[in-house]
This record gives structure tokens, C-alpha cells and sequence, in this order.
């Protein structure tokens, strides 16, 4: 864990809010720091020493305040993320691209597809037009005096399910 001492003359009052430390403030810190330097392994046949600070009263040891210093910064790196970004750009552009290509071709389909459904309407339309000049009455009585057909002056009779037979016509003249 990393700490820093403060200078005397930064040091704040012995008024302070709990610390986020979990309530422990500088004064207990520095209290369990002397019990542990006299304790300490080869240090412990050592006198303590009394150090002053500027502005502080002779013969009363200076405790450094303490603090925790903040943690290191964690930086992630940077290739992995530019490579992503790039690949879903270029990607995302390609994409576009090859849609739009779809796009024209199908403009292109749909434009030939409309002319040839035009010409069909067209050549449908001459179709029944012809159609309907050739059922006409006129059409049909010219195309039958053509085959050598005749009027008929009466009209024909038929047989009728019962058996009765009815008035047949002679043939034309």
C-alpha cells in the first residue's frame, strides 16, 4: 500500500470526519506505526527519536499525518480497441456498399421488367381488339358467305326430351 506524509504546515486540525479507511484516522495510524517500530525486529533495541518539524513545539515528537495515495491508473490497450473499431467501420461501409449494389441491380431488373410488362399490356390489348373486330356480326357473316354458307330464312326447331320434334328448316338458297 502506498502512503504519503503531509508536511506540518499542510496537516489539518484533529476536528476531521471519519476517513474512508473503515474510521481509522491519522493519530491511530501513527499510534499503531510506534507500537510496531518498537517492536520491530533489530529496531526494537533502537531509542525512539524525537524529530521536530518547522512549527511544531520542541521536545514533542512530529507525526507525519498519513493518507492513502490513490490507486494506480489502469489504462487498457489501445490496439485491440482501435482494431475493433476499425474492422465494424469497415465492415458497417462494406455492408453499405454491397446493399446499394443490390439495390441498382434490382432497379435495373425492375426497369426491364416494366418494359417488357408493357409491351405484353400492348400486344394484349391488339389481341382482344383483334378478337372483338372478328366476333363482330358483320365479320361473321362476310367470313361465312367466304366458306359458301347461306342465310337461313327460318329459324330451326329442336327435339325435345319427350320425344316431340319440332319444325326443321329446308336448306338455304
Amino acid at each position: 500500500m502506498n502512503v504519503t506524509t503531509l508536511p506540518a504546515s499542510r496537516q489539518r486540525g484533529n476536528q476531521q470526519a471519519a476517513p474512508r479507511s473503515g474510521g481509522r484516522t491519522a493519530a491511530r495510524a501513527a499510534e499503531h506505526e510506534e507500537r510496531d517500530h518498537l517492536i520491530d525486529g533489530a529496531t526494537a533495541l533502537q531509542p525512539q527519536r524525537e524529530t521536530t518539524t518547522p512549527g511544531s513545539t520542541p521536545g514533542k515528537p512530529a507525526s507525519p499525518r498519513l493518507r492513502v495515495a490513490p490507486p494506480a491508473p489502469v489504462s487498457a490497450p489501445r490496439a485491440p480497441f482501435v482494431a475493433l473499431v476499425l474492422v465494424l467501420v469497415l465492415s458497417g461501409v462494406i455492408g453499405i456498399l454491397v446493399l446499394n449494389t443490390r439495390i441498382a441491380e434490382n432497379a435495373f431488373r425492375l426497369d426491364a421488367l416494366k418494359t417488357k410488362q408493357n409491351g405484353l399490356d400492348r400486344d394484349e390489348q391488339r389481341l382482344r381488339s383483334d378478337l372483338a373486330d372478328k366476333e363482330s356480326p358483320v365479320t361473321l357473316a362476310s367470313r361465312a358467305k367466304q366458306l359458301g354458307l347461306v342465310p337461313s330464312r327460318t329459324p330451326a326447331f329442336l327435339l325435345l326430351p319427350d320425344g316431340t320434334k319440332l319444325e326443321m328448316p329446308g336448306p338455304g338458297k
